[in-house]
């Protein structure tokens, strides 16, 4: 048994060094390179890894349980995959595209359609209040669209703010999860430690993505406004730095692993 807890603690503190892989950090850094919020940046960082956990636990069960054998190609292909949206993501940022998905699907503010001055009388005193107030139907729509559990972190970000890093955390579980499975297989030989040890593996993810994403947005909080220049320059920095890397691990797996070759290498990593 401390065997076993003293596995699932290195796989916690594995899970957190896995967070900092730079397709990792350079992902998240393009998504949150226009977030002015430490905390939606935090919580963006437990959608990146939500998702990475979840194709994790799904391909590595799979090939612990039922000793899947993922094809050279296969594997290669969800590596290059993950250079694919490195350089959409970096493409995105550059021409603006990011900004105005961000301001077309973010959450509205409600409207305010009228205001009024309430007049209370206490003894000799007037005290004056102000008072604003919504449309009875849009009140109601509001509460439709967004219930009381829901109005938290995941409800504020809005359908694409929180979609867009779930979506790149299953990109890069996908092609990080056949070497995480077959680490797995090499150190732990009872299956259902093995995916408990994923699951940890996850959780310590998560909690390293969402430290460096706060950790990544700290620069671009600061300048935010004050400095419009210099979050302009970390904007433009961070889409490039997401091209360029995205453009060499798409030759690397492309070419040099061999995924465009009639002899394709794969080694998971």
């Amino acid at each position: 048994m401390i065997s076993g807890l003293t596995i699932l603690a290195i796989g916690f503190f594995l899970g957190m060094r896995h967070a900092t892989d730079p397709d990792h950090v350079i992902a998240v850094s393009t998504i949150i390179s226009r977030e002015p919020s430490l905390g939606r940046a935090g919580w963006i960082g437990a959608l990146w890894g939500l998702g990475h956990t979840l194709t994790i636990l799904l391909v590595g069960a799979a090939i612990i349980l039922f000793n899947v054998a993922i094809p050279v190609r296969v594997g290669l292909t969800m590596e290059f995959a993950v250079g694919l949206m490195l350089i959409l993501l970096g493409i995105l940022n550059l021409t603006g595209l990011t900004r105005w998905l961000s301001e077309k699907f973010s959450p509205a503010h409600p409207k305010v359609t009228g205001e009024h001055v309430h007049v209370h009388e206490h003894g000799t005193r007037l005290h004056y209040h102000w008072h604003s107030h919504q449309p009875a139907a849009e009140h109601h729509g509001e509460a439709l669209a967004a219930p009381g559990w829901l109005r938290g972190p995941f409800a504020k970000l809005g359908i694409f703010h929180s979609l867009r890093p779930l979506l790149i955390g299953i990109v890069h579980g996908l092609a990080g999860s056949a070497a995480v499975a077959l680490l797995v297989l090499t150190t732990i030989h009872d299956p259902r430690w093995g995916v408990f040890y994923l699951l940890i593996f996850g959780v310590g993810t998560i909690a390293g993505m969402m430290l460096i994403t706060v950790a990544l947005a700290l620069p671009f909080s600061y300048a935010g406004t004050r400095f419009a220049w210099v979050n302009r320059g970390l904007v433009t920095a961070s889409g490039v730095l997401s091209l360029c890397f995205g453009l060499f691990v798409s030759y690397q797996i492309g070419f040099v692993d061999g995924l465009f070759t009639s002899h394709p290498i794969w080694t998971p990593r």
